[in-house]
């Protein structure tokens, strides 16, 4: 085969989402059925190329494989997971004849419907964007379907460019993947990787004949210390599959990209196989000090691509360093290009969309389109010297140092609180001594409750936007929001649920609405950013010291509770989370940042409490999410983490019962630290899973209250009362009733009032059930 060149400079993938979000708003069109598949082609073709041209105006060339073809309608899992025919037995009626599947198929094994759940949801990586698992088992059969990785190559080729396709490599993807259901006990996902690998050389070889020169195979898994597989076992796995794919001679030359951290001992395993490209993260990784000399000698033999520019935040950085850990790779290898550490799917797409941001803080700052110009530059810089790029680094050293002197970004009274903590401030009395004193609350057995928010309206987000245009005054919203509350706080009583919710009719999200409110922080109007599937989210910017003006959540708590006898929880997002959701400030350790979020909303549950709010949940969905990938590196995490979410709530008195909330990561590697959080009651999500949970639960002697989700709100479908009932039975077989809350898996801010009302209503009913189970078994007893 031949080998072609690597452009000097690349990026690992774009923002697909669109500026403005037009993918999502046709995606969902086509969900509605107000437009048909064909228009939903058109407007992501038209989406697409104008990606294409965007880049190549930034600077990545059009015809030298620079360009990445990394877009996705829902997910690059599921794409992958279709591609390679690993698609699940009970969606497979839904497939045409050929094993093909259309538009319609693919979100249906993304979303369900009726009985059939969609695949499981979680974490990629240590990132906020969620990816859909697949399910693999011993007689999954792996058939290659390429139609649109092939027509996507072919439509950017008709374009005037030849992109560089990516797909997640087979490595990444049975290790992301599950135990299909009847799976023998034992098996792993990995165990297939020899059948597999064919079906990748399958694609390689068609890649090849379309034209491609390179293909991007994306291993992050092999950085990655988190899964339940042993390192050697990751390692054989990649020489068995790269040793595979690099023998064709009819393929394109492949590229294997490794981003999130060091590949460490994976890298030496590259270097050993045919592949002709090495993808380093040199930002959140390094280069390993010492190679033993085959690996120096494989090594420069292949392209090293230096991914020295931050695709996971949002700062402009320091150029001249980027630069430098480009240059310092090039004593093992004479071909070098310049990337982006990760893909940009991470960070919103430009930062001159920004007009409402404060100046300065904006020229501190690089989206996607100015990570590509970066990469550009530093491109040059390789091919013709850094005199050439001289000017760009200048302009980059002096942001920084701006940045540095800037007011806000070092407050002396915010560390001087911090400097003065002591060791009391993160404990609170016992649980024995909390559970009595909680006893008023007056709760019956197996307790409903909702995560928090209730469906954001079209007249809800009316109405924010009218404020914001300045069309309703600030009185104005706030009575349309106190009606909204008193709706939901009436729907809540008149469905039974026992501890109600206020619905956060006034949150536009559950970051940015404390961002806004907090010294600190800055918001944008158009950094929007993939969450999952169409679901996009606008990360706040933590840019300086953090601290509260004033209360921020107490007016809207005291209406809701005045409406009720029935306690009403206070409502907050806790400090890992609003980290995590963020875009923050990378000049302090992510320690000491999150305990200046920990001391504000310290100050919170204090106003809460002192206004005779019994009840307080502190969410922390991403304390998983932000597990370092290294084991090595994760006890000092979850020391601060524990520890931050223990300084919020810390002050709170024993009779006030605080909840905190998890959602979508798999939570058997942080159980323990759940368990240290020392929250009264944990919810957790669990519908997806069928429960999974419960058996980490019972395995590590989890003794706090813990709500188990019953009810899967990323999809459409409404669970039955009989569904809810059987997750609840598993749940009590392995929970004490007295220790087991009932509750969804995360908030309904995303979903309809039609579909969230029949889905409580089953949860009452299969709750009413189990309760009488219980009792009955006691009278037997």
């Amino acid at each position: 085969m031949t080998t072609h060149a690597f452009p000097k400079g690349t990026i690992l993938g774009y923002p697909r989402i669109g500026r403005r979000r037009e993918l999502k708003r046709a995606v969902e069109a086509f969900w509605a059925g107000s437009i048909d598949a064909a228009e939903l082609e058109a407007r992501a073709a038209e989406l697409r190329a104008a990606t294409r041209e965007r880049l190549a105006e930034l600077g990545l060339e059009r015809t030298g494989s620079a360009i990445p073809e990394s877009f996705s309608y829902y997910d690059q899992v599921l794409d992958t997971a279709v591609a390679v025919g690993a698609v699940p037995p009970r969606f497979t009626r839904f497939l045409a004849a050929d094993g093909e599947v259309d538009l319609a198929a693919y979100f249906t094994i993304a979303r369900g419907v009726g009985d059939d759940a969609p695949l499981e949801m979680t974490k990629w990586f240590d990132s906020n964007y969620h990816y859909l698992v697949p399910e693999i088992g011993p007689d999954t059969v792996f058939e290659l379907h390429p139609e649109r990785i092939l027509s996507e190559f072919a439509e950017a080729k008709a374009q005037g460019f030849l992109t560089r396709p990516v797909i997640v490599g087979p490595v990444t993807f049975l290790l992301l993947a599950k135990a299909a259901e009847g799976a023998p006990a034992g098996f792993r996902p990995l165990d297939r990787i020899a059948d597999l690998v064919p079906v990748y050389a399958r694609l390689l070889d068609r890649l090849a004949a379309a034209g491609a020169e390179w293909a991007q195979l994306d291993e992050p898994a092999l950085v990655s210390e988190s899964f339940d597989e042993s390192r050697d076992r990751v390692l054989e796995a990649a020489a068995v599959a790269y040793d595979a794919l690099g023998a064709s001679d009819a393929r394109p030359s492949i590229f294997v990209a490794a981003p999130y951290g060091s590949l460490d001992g994976a890298l030496p395993v590259l270097a050993a196989t045919p592949v002709e490209a090495i993808g380093l993260d040199l930002v959140r990784g390094t280069f390993p000090a010492h190679l033993d000399p085959a690996t120096e000698e494989s090594l420069a033999a292949k392209t090293l691509v230096a991914g020295v520019v931050d695709g996971h935040n949002i700062w402009r950085g320091d150029l001249g360093a980027a630069f430098a850990r480009a240059e310092a790779v090039q004593h093992l290898s004479n071909a070098v290009a310049v990337s982006t550490s990760t893909s940009l799917l991470h960070v919103p797409h430009d930062v001159a969309d920004e007009a409402a941001l404060e100046p300065r803080l904006v020229s501190w700052l690089a989206f996607a389109d100015q990570k590509v110009a970066q990469v550009a530059t530093l491109a040059r810089g390789l091919i013709d010297g850094r005199e050439a790029i001289e000017t760009d680094l200048a302009g980059a050293s002096a942001a920084l140092a701006d940045r540095a002197g800037a007011a806000g970004v070092r407050v002396p009274a915010v560390r001087q609180r911090l400097a003065a903590l002591a060791a009391g401030d993160f404990t609170r009395a016992s649980y024995d001594d909390r559970v009595a004193a909680q006893a008023s609350l007056d709760l019956p057995e197996l307790p409903t409750t909702t995560i928090g928010s209730f469906p954001q309206t079209g007249d809800i987000r009316r109405a924010r936007a009218r404020l914001v245009k300045g069309e309703l005054d600030e009185g104005g919203y706030r009575q349309l929001m106190r009606d909204e509350i008193e709706r939901v706080v009436r729907l809540q009583e008149e469905l039974g649920l026992d501890v109600l919710v206020h619905g956060e009719p006034e949150r536009n999200d559950m970051v940015q609405y404390f961002a806004e409110l907090l010294d600190g922080f800055a918001v944008t109007q158009h950094g929007w950013v993939q969450s999952y599937g169409s679901r996009c989210t606008r990360p706040s910017i933590l840019w300086g010291d953090v601290s509260r003006a004033a209360p921020m959540t107490v007016e809207w708590s005291t209406y809701a509770q005045s409406l009720t006898e029935k306690p009403v929880k206070g409502m907050l997002t806790g400090p890992v989370t609003i980290l995590a959701w963020s875009f923050v400030r990378d000049d302090q350790p992510l320690g000491d940042t999150a305990r200046q979020v920990a001391l504000a909303l310290r100050d919170e549950i204090g106003d809460l409490e002192h206004a005779g709010i019994r009840v307080i949940q502190v969410d922390e969905p991403a304390l998983r999410e932000l597990l370092p990938l290294k084991r090595a590196d994760q006890p000092a995490y979850l020391d601060w983490s524990v520890g931050s979410f223990r300084l919020a709530t810390g002050g709170a008195a024993p009779a006030t019962q605080v909840h905190t909330h998890l959602c979508y990561s798999e939570f058997g590697v942080v159980i323990d630290a759940i368990k240290n959080l020392d929250a009264d009651v944990t919810s957790i999500e669990a519908a997806r899973s069928r429960m999974e949970v419960v058996d980490d639960l019972g395995a590590s002697g989890f003794d706090h209250g813990i709500g188990p989700g019953v009810y899967d709100i990323h999809s459409p479908r409404v669970p039955s009362a009989v569904e809810v009932q059987a997750l609840l039975e598993r749940a009590v077989a392995e929970i004490p009733a007295s220790r087991l809350w009932v509750n969804p898996d995360c908030g309904l801010k995303t979903r309809g009032y039609d579909e969230t009302v029949a889905s409580l209503e089953h949860i009452i009913q299969a709750t009413r059930a189990v309760r009488a189970e219980l009792t009955e078994s006691v009278l037997v007893d």
